[in-house]
């Protein structure tokens, strides 16, 4: 029902195209892995690439972000796919022209990647607001955490498949999709009385520091724990010999956080965001757990179902707490802040559980997981508990006045 209720509000027709939209990003990193250690023949320098782009678009996203909620939606969406569809060709291009230059690409390529996360989560905030229907908008979040989780399971996938056709495949097909699917989703964000633009030149609502920070970091380790799970899977797989069961095993992982994320849309209104915040961070923390028993107990596969139920919940908390606390002219680049703290997150996990799994296997590569996901906990418990302590002084403030 809840999610009926969306598709009825008028200017909604456009989450097709934002669920295509967001395919590049889910095959960049796999398919830069693929193209430049097949034009190199070395996975440690394709890693190095697949990494300068992580990180530019880190970096790249809130520069993004500003730019959006300062010069309009449609203008930045359509120029970073334009100019990520052109870096990825000159990616393809400096694969084989040496090093340096393919590091440059793949920095560029990181750089313009189009925010389409934030894009439509804020769109979505929008027309939701100006349709009178707020109280759609965690149903609405609930189906973008699971679009974003099933077309992390289906990037990979389709990778894998376009791979055969060639290692400059993939990349290609990114770069059509941009043009095909990206593009279009940014000329549609124009359409409709919900695109925000502000003018230039007036002054900026400043940003909220300490509760952007706090979501950076709570973003930062779920992405650490994305970067373990994928190298304890991966190391996982080459120990029992079966090297191609990594990929089934992350689709087992992404398929249980995205069904958690449909379910998300029936939870209560009594059951506020902050208390949501502070419970999945506790059953993220049960779930990483799991993956730890499940690879000692040689159950690996069902303790992925488990821990990924708990993934979608915890996000979808994230991203709809920072919209709360964004000023509505610094949305965009509010969420384009706490999405960076992802692929740094995931950076520091790959880096951190591939250095254990060298020396402790696939058993030390999955400790990273509950690790970072107790420093999530923990600053859920100390985000809200701050929060309440503050409401407490300002009720008292209040009182004696």
């Amino acid at each position: 029902m809840a999610y009926r209720s969306l598709l009825r509000v008028p200017g909604a027709a456009f989450f097709p195209l934002g669920f295509l939209a967001r395919l590049p990003y889910a095959t960049s990193s796999l398919a830069t892995l693929v193209l430049v250690q097949a034009a190199s023949g070395s996975y440690a320098f394709a890693g190095l690439a697949a990494a300068a782009q992580g990180i530019a678009n880190a970096l790249g996203a809130p520069i993004a972000g500003a730019l959006a909620d300062r010069h309009g939606h449609r203008l930045v969406g359509t120029v970073t796919a334009l100019a990520n569809a052109a870096a990825l060709t000159a990616l393809v291009v400096a694969s084989h022209s040496g090093r340096a230059s393919t590091l440059t690409a793949a920095a560029l390529s990181g750089l313009t990647q189009p925010p389409v996360g934030p894009l439509v989560r804020v769109h979505w905030s929008r027309l939701l607001r100006a349709r009178a229907r707020p109280d759609l908008i965690p149903t609405a979040f609930s189906y973008e955490a699971t679009a974003d989780e099933i077309s992390f399971v289906a990037g990979p996938a389709l990778v894998g498949l376009l791979t055969a056709l060639g290692p400059t495949a993939p990349t290609l097909a990114a770069i059509a999709l941009l043009v095909l699917a990206t593009l279009p989703f940014a000329l549609s964000l124009a359409k409709g009385s919900t695109e925000s633009r502000q003018d230039p030149r007036a002054e900026r609502t400043p940003l909220p520091r300490l509760p952007l920070v706090a979501m950076f970091l709570a973003m930062a380790a779920m992405g650490t724990i994305f970067g373990a799970v994928q190298t304890g899977v991966t190391a996982y797989s080459n120990e029992s010999g079966h090297p191609g069961s990594a990929g089934l095993l992350y689709a087992v992982f992404g398929i249980g956080s995205a069904l958690a994320g449909v379910a998300c849309a029936w939870l209560p209104a009594r059951f506020t965001l902050r208390r949501r915040y502070v419970t999945f961070a506790a059953t993220l923390l049960l779930g990483a757990l799991t993956l730890v028993a499940g690879e000692r107990g040689h159950v690996l596969p069902a303790a992925m179902a488990v821990a990924g139920v708990t993934v979608a919940p915890y996000l979808i908390s994230l991203y709809a707490l920072t919209e709360r606390l964004a000023p509505a002219d610094r949305a965009t680049v509010a969420l384009t802040i706490l999405c960076a703290g992802g692929p740094l997150g995931t950076a520091t996990g790959q880096a951190l559980a591939g250095y254990l799994a060298d020396g402790h296997g696939s058993g030390g590569a999955f400790l990273v997981a509950p690790v970072a996901a107790a420093m999530a906990f923990l600053l859920a418990v100390t985000v809200v508990l701050a929060h309440s302590a503050r409401t407490r002084d300002q009720r008292s403030t209040g009182t004696r006045t």
